[in-house]
């Protein structure tokens, strides 16, 4: 090993994208200060702590620590480290995380930005920073003058020996709530399993139930159905943030540290769980749910929208128009594009293939409309979402 190059384990869950996102904020800081040798290798949240560490002749460990006893090991180490995970154990180490209170006062005011008057929450309960999101999306809508229903759960709880047991209680819990109504999933896992739900009880989403995780993990969003909306974690932020308050206590271990540093999450990365406005009367509502419903079929018109919602086209016209800034068929154009810029981000499906999906009946014109909309090509649009 070169004379000055610092050796750092990373000991950071990979199989979420928020530990991967860590992991890249750890790289750019390398990247970009560097060099360093750095220990890295898949795990999980239950991963054991590599013995090997006690009498490791490094420099610093960067770790999410899920259990006191690796966090015994840590100490013993006798290296700086940074805890990215806990703030529940005791531990000695700086803290770098995300303010999880910040979550869940965002999702709130996404559902009151929205026009929902009815809430609920369905917690994860094995985690503070879950209970924590928890409490103030609940408090914030109670500062408003809202309630906000409860569905507790856990991973790990005895109660749901069975996947399925617990899904028919969380959609009998979502058929007992007063709809229209936003729901925030403290986490994607839970988001994915409230929409799994949401389907087995025959509700419309987001229509009836609107739902918002927190993470962003793609794989679970846009694997749900329909895509979940979710807080955008700032994960790489909090590598790099982490890995330069570490380089510091390497360099010098007796300058003090903040004993906890939060940042604050990123933006809502609004997918079709969500991306509606709540609707009171149920004519506009039938009318927004069939839109949504057949907005892919190449005959959808505004006629046949207006005869569904029961209202002459004129009226359909006004009224929706008023409610959420668009014309009926302005929403059919919105949301047949939104399904073109899903099927180029996760096919490899051609344009004709594309097309037909989506209720276009000409190639050539879907492809012209959807750059004058987006500003880019089909092709280009594909390139940089798979990138």
């Amino acid at each position: 090993m070169p004379e000055g190059i610092p050796q750092v384990a990373v000991l950071v869950d990979t199989s979420r994208s928020y530990g991967r996102d860590i992991v890249r904020g750890i790289r750019r800081y390398v990247a970009e200060q560097g060099p360093w040798s750095l220990y890295l290798e898949p795990r999980d949240l239950r991963s054991s702590f590599p013995t090997w560490l006690q009498d490791w002749p490094g420099h610093g460990i960067l770790a999410r620590t899920v259990d006191t006893d690796s966090l015994r090991h840590l100490t013993e180490t006798g290296l700086p480290v940074i805890e990215l995970r806990t703030t529940v154990l005791k531990h000695p180490f700086p803290f770098v995380g995300m303010d999880n209170r910040l979550v869940g006062i965002r999702v709130a005011e996404h559902f009151l930005n929205r026009g929902f008057q009815r809430f609920a929450c369905c917690e994860d309960g094995s985690e503070q920073f879950f209970l924590d999101r928890s409490h103030h999306f609940s408090a914030t809508l109670v500062q408003r003058g809202h309630r906000c229903a409860l569905f507790q759960t856990s991973p790990q709880d005895p109660g749901y020996a069975r996947w399925d047991q617990h899904q028919q209680a969380l959609a009998d819990w979502l058929l007992s709530l007063e709809r229209p109504v936003g729901i925030f999933a403290t986490n994607d896992q839970l988001g994915f399993w409230v929409l799994d739900a949401a389907r087995r009880a025959g509700l419309s989403v987001p229509e009836e139930v609107a739902v918002v995780g927190a993470e962003n993990d793609k794989m679970l969003c846009e694997t749900a159905w329909p895509p979940l909306s979710s807080v955008q974690l700032r994960g790489q932020a909090v590598g790099h943030t982490a890995a330069r308050m570490l380089a510091a206590l390497m360099q010098e271990p007796t300058v003090a540290q903040p004993a906890q540093t939060l940042l604050p999450p990123g933006d809502i990365i609004v997918r079709q769980s969500s991306d509606i406005v709540a609707v009171e009367d149920p004519r506009l509502s039938k009318a927004l749910r069939f839109i949504r419903q057949h907005c892919t079929d190449p005959d959808l018109d505004v006629l046949k929208v207006a005869r569904e919602a029961g209202l002459s086209r004129s009226v359909l016209e006004r009224r929706l128009r008023a409610l959420i800034g668009r014309s009926p068929g302005e929403e059919i154009s919105r949301l047949r594009f939104a399904a073109v810029e899903q099927l180029l981000a996760q096919t490899d499906l051609t344009l004709d293939a594309i097309a037909a999906r989506t209720g276009f009946n000409h190639t050539q014109y879907m492809a012209e409309a959807f750059r004058k909309r987006t500003g880019v090509t089909p092709g280009k649009f594909r390139a940089e979402h798979r990138a």
